[in-house]
Order: structure tokens, then sequence, then C-alpha cells
């Protein structure tokens, strides 16, 4: 029997709710990011990196519209991001730097709000690093370079986060030539709060962290959780690879805010109890929801 036959050809479609929604939010997310780019950082000459980074040197330097360098040097990397990634992807990265480059537009007669450069690197990295999580949540980008290091990951002894760091350090250093040391430093803090808002955007405030318990005691433990934290546990079976004994595994899923309180509730069962706790980007389905403590 032929069981490729068997596999659906096609994937189910997008709610028109759920499409309508991820435009909303590319909208936003690109006017959020000219607003940081147009009254913060470009007025008081800081560069943000990738692309975007490009298009303001090459705009101070010929005098020409920031918004034709954003949308004309992207357009290559939708042609690759469509390959790599996929249609959904380049349709929706076009549609954001599309609006960027037109918002860009607007937004340049309108004077800078601060001519501070500290408080312009600190206020436009917080707003651009929000606009630019808001269009990466909802299937986009803004800028091509992550695309340009996925296509040569296979073919350099860099990962795809170091590949945009060192094309990132190479432009923001380009900058201190153009606009000074100071600010090239400046544009290094906006790019810093850039990417940690990006982070926090994405992730969310209440970022998850998955949990993973080895004790003696994991029946009394996981009651504890439920009880006093509010968080539903799985137990899995294990095996010691040096003693060979069974171990029971707890497992669960609580918020950043929790954990100091999960730590306390394990210390007073058993402080010899294995502890394990790494970060979750996501969390859907199953029974996530808190239950309430009484």
């Amino acid at each position: 029997m032929d069981y490729a036959q068997e596999l659906p050809r096609t994937h189910k479609k997008t709610s028109k709710v759920k499409i309508a929604k991820r435009i909303i939010g590319i909208l936003l997310g690109s006017i959020l990011f000219s607003i940081g780019l147009e009254i913060f950082l470009v007025p008081n000459q800081i560069i943000d990196g990738g692309i975007v980074g490009i298009s303001i040197i090459i705009s101070h330097l010929t005098g020409l519209s920031l918004g034709w360098f954003l949308f004309f040097l992207n357009l290559p990397f939708l042609f690759l991001g469509y390959k790599q990634i996929g249609k959904t992807f380049a349709i929706s990265t076009l549609l954001g730097v599309a609006i960027m480059s037109v918002s860009t537009a607007l937004l340049h007669p309108i004077p800078k709000l601060t001519g501070d450069p500290l408080l312009s690197a600190v206020f436009g990295g917080i707003i651009l690093g929000i606009g630019v999580g808001m269009v990466i949540r909802n299937g986009g980008s803004l800028d091509g370079t992550e695309i340009v290091a996925i296509v040569f990951n296979k073919r350099i002894p860099f990962s795809v986060g170091e590949t945009v760091m060192i094309f990132n350090i190479f432009i923001l250093g380009s900058a201190g030539f153009i606009f000074g040391w100071d600010h090239a430093m400046y544009s290094l803090i906006a790019y810093y709060i850039a990417f940690k808002m990006i982070d926090i955007t994405i992730q969310g405030l209440d970022e998850s962290r998955s949990v993973w318990i080895i004790s003696e005691k994991h029946r009394e433990i996981g009651d504890s959780l439920l009880a006093r934290l509010g968080r539903g546990v799985t137990y899995l079976n294990g095996e010691g690879a040096y003693t060979g004994d069974d171990k029971k595994v707890i497992f669960c899923v609580i918020t950043r805010l929790e954990e100091a309180k999960l730590r306390s509730i394990i210390e007073d069962i058993d402080e010899g109890a294995f502890l394990a706790i790494g970060s979750v980007s996501d969390v859907k389905g199953g029974n996530f929801k808190k239950k309430d403590v009484h």
C-alpha cells in the first residue's frame, strides 16, 4: 500500500479572523517601528542593525528618502524568505516592509521628540523592539539579515545568531566613521534595548518555565504544587543510569513569577530533591490554566 497517498496534501486554511488579527498586528508593529526610527533614532544620527542600518547610512550619504532604501534593499531577501521559509512568511514580510517604508516617509517631516541622544537611544530602542516583536509574532519580518543568516548557515561554521551578530557589529561599527563614535555607542545601546524588547514582546512578560523534579517524596511534592501553587503536574517514569533504580519524575509548567514559590515548596518537603528549570517560549493546549489556590 502506498501510504503517501493517505497523507493530506493541503494544510488547513487559516480563518479570516486570524488573518485579520495578523494583518492588524503587522500594521501596528510596522508603524511603531517607523515611529521609533523617525521620531527618535534617525534625527539623532543613531542607527539600527541589519538592512535598516545600511539603509540609514546610505540615506544619510545620498540625501535620498530612507523609505525607498528600506523597501528596495529588503526586496531580494523577500525572495530568499519565500524559498527558505514559505509563502505566508514572504507575504507577511512584504506587507510589513511596505507599511514600514510608507510610514517612515510620512513621519520624516515630523520633528524629533527629543535631542538627547541617550533618551533617544533608550525610547527609540524600546519602541523599535516592540514593533519588530509584534511583526515577528504575527509571522513576518522587517529585516532581511536573519534570512541571509539562515541561507548561509549550512555553508559557514557559525550559527544564525552568531552570523547576525557579526553582521550587525560591522554595521554599527561603520556608524562610528560616518556619524562619530559617540553616536555608534548610542546605536549599540539602542540595538541592545531593541533586542531585549523583541524577546519580551514575542514571549510576553508572563514567560513560562518548564520544571523537572526528581524526589522520593514525589507524591507529596506533586500534591503541594497543586494545592499551594495551583499548578497541575505530570508523573513520568524514569530509571537511574548508575543505580538502575526506578524513579518518578515530576513535570510541570509554571510562570516566571511563580518560580520562587515553587522552590520554596520543594525545599519545605525535600531539600535534596533534584530540580531543573528551563525557559519555554510558548505553551499551548493541555491544562495549563492555573487552578484556584485557597
